[in-house]
C-alpha cells in the first residue's frame, strides 16, 4: 500500500504555501497604504507609485485567484511546486520594490520608484514568462480558455518593460502604469463576467 500522498492532499498543501507568500505581498502594500494614510505629508507622493500598488495588489489577488485551476493537476512533482513558489516570490518582489523600507536618500516615492525601475521592469517582465509556463502547467484546455490575445500580450509586454528599464520619461511610465490597470480590468471583465 503506497502511503505517497495524491493530489487531492497536495494541492490544498501547495496552495497554502503560495498563499504565505502572496499574503506576504498584499500585506506589504497595505503597510504602505496605511502608512500613506497616517503620514500624509512625511515623503513626496506620486502617481505612477500609487497606481502601481494598485496594479500589483490586483496582480497578486488574480495570482491567487487563477491558481485554483491548478486543482485539475494530477501529476505533481517538487520542480512545479519550486516553480510556483518562485513565480510567488517574483510577485512579492514587486509588492516590496513599491514598500521601501526608507526614502532618506530619494526625494520620494517617484524618485525611488524611477531610480529602482530596473529592477522592477526586469521583474515584471519575468512574470509574463513565468505565466506561460504556468498555463501550460494547468493544461491545453486551460491555455484554449484565455484565448490567442493571452499569447499575443507577452512580447508586447516584455517590450514595454524593456523601454520602461531603458527610459525614466514620467509621461511614460503613467501612461503605462494606466493602461496596465486597463488591460487588468479588460481580463477581469473577459474571465469574470462574459463566460457562463
Amino acid at each position: 500500500m503506497s502511503s505517497a500522498p495524491g493530489a487531492a492532499e497536495l494541492f490544498p498543501h501547495i496552495r497554502i504555501v503560495m498563499g504565505m507568500v502572496v499574503g506576504l505581498g498584499i500585506t506589504r502594500l497595505l503597510m504602505t497604504v496605511a502608512g500613506i494614510i497616517q503620514h500624509p505629508t512625511r515623503s513626496k507622493r506620486s502617481l505612477i507609485h500609487l497606481l502601481w500598488i494598485v496594479s500589483i495588489l490586483v496582480e497578486l489577488v488574480l495570482f491567487w485567484w487563477w491558481e485554483f485551476a491548478l486543482y485539475d493537476v494530477t501529476n505533481w512533482s517538487f520542480g512545479i511546486f519550486g516553480f510556483l513558489i518562485f513565480y510567488a516570490v517574483t510577485l512579492f518582489l514587486l509588492a516590496a520594490l513599491l514598500s521601501p523600507d526608507k526614502l532618506d536618500e530619494y526625494e520620494g516615492d517617484e524618485d525611488f520608484f524611477l531610480k529602482r525601475r530596473h529592477w522592477f521592469f526586469a521583474i515584471f517582465g519575468l512574470t509574463s514568462l513565468l505565466d506561460i509556463v504556468d498555463t501550460l502547467i494547468k493544461g491545453e484546455p486551460y491555455l484554449d480558455t484565455l484565448g490567442l490575445d493571452y499569447l499575443i500580450q507577452v512580447p508586447i509586454v516584455l517590450a514595454l518593460c524593456a523601454i520602461a528599464i531603458w527610459t525614466a520619461n514620467r509621461r511614460y511610465h503613467l501612461g503605462l502604469v494606466i493602461v496596465h490597470l486597463l488591460y487588468q480590468a479588460w481580463w477581469i471583465w473577459i474571465l469574470f463576467y462574459t463566460h457562463a
